[in-house]
């Protein structure tokens, strides 16, 4: 028992802990069409997502139009799965049986059959003309004005080509000077020729593997060029030709719900009967384009919208399910005679059969929302009888070339191919993530320089760190202590960090995640170059968190392929082996030793010496990939740079020298036009340098200076003040040349 008065106080214990406030964390939304909005992104199964994307209609060469939605695509499946961390499913098309394959395939397999026959110039002339009048035909009834242009391109380049052969032939040219001029006609004629062969003979073609070859080539060449683009594959690809049974299976059962009938062999969907239900809703992606039938037309095809078939529909709003095969046409088995999909029926079924009754996102082009995605949305949900077959919609932008619309029917387009000659595969997607993946991208050379220098930024930046990193040091050596401008430094780098994942967050937007991490490299750059000039060493752990942090995120984008742990790989995609670490020992003792010359030659001024260490610097090693860069009072940096790189670097620099020494000629030049000039006026005595203007002065006093002017009236005190000053002024200056020649010079 306490005597001392105090307080008994009981066993010690924790005090009560409260947790902190934290902040908001940002989740990731989408912008989704089927809204219009961005939404909050929830998958419907946990972390898994289900991807349906629609692939090509596989007729011709990939453009610059499938690189938007691919890439675009590419990006964002990268970033759900590598960033967000979903397991994603992504499953995409390829469109094999289509109106566009059956008539080109018909148009090529004719045109070849009749360069086959080898016909001679009189009857080629005669074909291109008999061809040419319903070409015209269509031309002059052509209302849109871009397909009026495109078809007078063509036209234009008949005539060229038909002018000199006729020309030719009324001349009783020989057969060597007329064949070539033929075949001319014969190349520039092609579109109008295949199309006029088409059209009399494309009912007779009825061969299916005549349908399969040309798809078949033309995926071929798709999946080389994602495979140059560096867009991964997907999970599941699946064929329409594949596909047949299980999209008669899909047609059945729409009509069994009673969404669809039968019409003379082909199936339409009752776009009423299915809007009619308080369940459904027809066009849900863009209601106002309802009733639009140039767009549904399109949807149907060119070969599926003449009279009688049109005329087949209880509504104009109605699309095909399945088509009757007409002559010329691949057919397949159905409970409705021999035919082929329609379409739109040809996603619906597929990406039904593998995701089911309902996926967490579509993709496709912004093109393609109507009529082809709110009809597969109807046809889906007519199947599953629910409506909501996709929970987000997701559509990429168009894409224009210089400003002007890209269309591969207008004969306005770049290939991929074409795309890749001008630039690197890296180079292009940077381009697109410096634009929003759901807006219009503009291709043109100023979209592709910005990307050029922002990689060519981000690399330098990737070399001075990998340079800093080479600089010997212990184990230790490595923890240095942290002061202000770290600090800084590390603060800034957290705050970008946060931006970037807000950016994501926010509909994916690359285009301020770009630009955060062009201002991350910039601040580090500047701390870098604050340590050099205070000869201090930058800190190694900071740096390089920063380059591992920025190549990880080039990574997710895609943008590097390679396992390198900072920056760009060296030597390109079909580099086996890592090169820089392979490489940079034997440079590093190359750089020193030179160094080690460069300081003996300075002291012993041997100029040969120093000459021949610029040599090896400027002119050997670039053309191995190599760039030294000497910094006064440091060591010479040594960066693993691409060849063509270091070439064009070079190639500039000469340019850059040639037109410096241009420019100190030229001023030399005038410097010496200008001093000729002065010496001259120098040499002329004031007494004689107003004589010689005789037009404005007739008289002189004794000195030689004007008293009247041209017409012999007395020059007022005003003129003559004025005159005199100049007399002065060269009185001055023929002085001085006086003296300069009394002292020799």
């Amino acid at each position: 028992m306490s005597t001392s008065g105090e307080p008994v106080k009981g066993k010690r214990v924790q005090p009560a802990w409260s947790p902190p406030a934290g902040t908001e964390v940002p989740r990731l939304r989408l912008y989704n069409s089927l809204t219009r909005s961005k939404e909050l992104f929830v998958p419907q199964k946990g972390n898994k997502v289900t991807w349906y994307c629609c692939g090509p209609t596989v007729y011709d060469a990939s453009h610059m139009g499938h690189a938007r939605s691919y890439i675009s695509f590419d990006i964002l499946r990268r970033i759900l799965r590598d960033y967000f961390k979903y397991d994603v499913l992504y499953c995409m098309n390829i469109t094999d049986i289509d109106d566009k394959i059956i008539k080109r395939a018909r148009q090529n397999f004719l045109l070849e059959q009749y360069k086959e026959k080898k016909p001679q110039a009189a009857q080629i002339l005669q074909d291109v003309l008999s061809a040419r009048e319903p070409f015209q035909a269509h031309l002059a009834s052509t209302a849109d004005p871009d397909k009026k242009q495109m078809l007078e391109r063509l036209d234009a380049a008949v005539t060229a080509a038909l002018q000199p052969l006729q020309a030719a032939m009324d001349g009783k040219a020989a057969a060597e000077v007329v064949q070539p001029l033929a075949q001319a006609l014969l190349e520039n004629s092609k579109d109008l020729l295949s199309d006029w062969l088409d059209k009399q003979f494309g009912s007779e073609v009825t061969e299916n593997s005549i349908f399969s070859t040309l798809p078949k080539y033309w995926e071929g060449e798709y999946h080389k060029d994602m495979d140059d683009l560096n867009v991964l594959p997907p999970d599941v690809l699946t064929r329409v030709s594949e596909y047949v049974p299980e999209i008669v299976d899909f047609v059945k059962k729409i009509v069994a719900n009673g969404y669809g009938y039968e019409s003379n062999g082909s199936v339409y969907f009752n776009t009423s009967k299915f809007d009619g239900n308080p369940q459904h809703s027809y066009a849900k992606l863009v209601p106002e384009a309802v009733g639009d039938q140039k767009a549904l037309q399109e949807g149907e095809g060119d070969l599926s919208i003449s009279a009688d078939r049109l005329s087949e529909k209880k509504s104009p709003n109605d699309f095909a399910l399945w088509k009757a095969s007409k002559p010329g046409e691949p057919s397949w088995d159905s409970p409705w005679g021999k035919g082929r999909p329609g379409w739109h029926i040809e996603c619906s079924a597929m990406a039904g059969s593998v995701l089911g009754e309902s996926m967490d996102i579509h993709g496709g082009g912004f093109d393609l929302r109507f009529p082809h995605h709110d009809n597969e949305l109807a046809q889906a949900e007519a199947f599953f009888e629910n409506d909501y077959w996709v929970r987000y919609f997701l559509h990429t932008g168009h894409l224009t070339i210089a400003g002007c619309k890209m269309s591969k029917s207008l004969k306005n387009f770049i290939t991929i191919k074409d795309a890749l000659a001008k630039n690197t595969a890296r180079q292009l997607r940077l381009a697109f993530l410096m634009h929003s993946w759901k807006d219009t991208l503009d291709y043109s050379s100023n979209t592709m320089e910005s990307a050029v220098q922002y990689e060519k930024f981000m690399n330098e930046f990737f070399l001075n760190v990998k340079d800093i990193l080479r600089s010997p040091t212990d184990l230790t050596g490595r923890f240095e202590k942290w002061e202000v401008e770290e600090m800084e430094l590390n603060s800034s780098f957290y705050d970008r960090k946060f931006a970037i994942h807000e950016a994501l967050c926010d509909n994916v937007d690359t285009r301020t995640v770009m630009e955060e991490m062009r201002v991350l490299v910039g601040q580090s750059n500047s701390y870098i170059a604050s340590r050099k000039n205070a000869k201090l060493r930058p800190n190694r752990l900071l740096v390089e968190s920063i380059a591992v942090y920025l190549t990880n995120m080039l990574k997710i984008f895609g943008a590097i392929e390679e396992s390198a742990s900072i920056g760009f790989p060296v030597g390109g995609q079909s580099q086996n082996v890592d090169l820089e670490n392979t490489v940079m020992p034997y440079l590093s003792v190359l750089s020193e030793f030179r160094e080690g010359v460069r300081k003996i030659a300075r002291e012993q001024k041997v100029m040969e010496l120093l000459q021949l260490c610029d040599v090896v610097r400027d002119e050997t090693l670039p053309e191995l990939g190599v760039r030294l860069e000497d910094h006064e009072g440091l060591p010479t940096v040594v960066k693993l740079v691409d060849k063509e790189t270091l070439l064009k670097e070079r190639e500039e620099k000469t340019k850059m020298e040639e037109e410096k020494k241009k420019k100190k000629e030229e001023a030399a030049r005038k410097k010496q036009e200008q001093e000729m000039a002065k010496l001259a006026k120098m040499k002329v005595p004031p007494c004689e340098m107003f004589r010689k203007e005789a037009d404005k002065y007739s008289q002189f006093d004794e000195t030689g200076f004007p008293t009247h002017d041209a017409e012999g009236k007395e020059l007022s005190k005003g003129q003559a003040k004025k005159l005199r000053k100049l007399y002065e002024a060269q009185e001055k200056l023929h002085n001085e040349y006086l003296q300069m020649n009394q002292n020799g010079n």
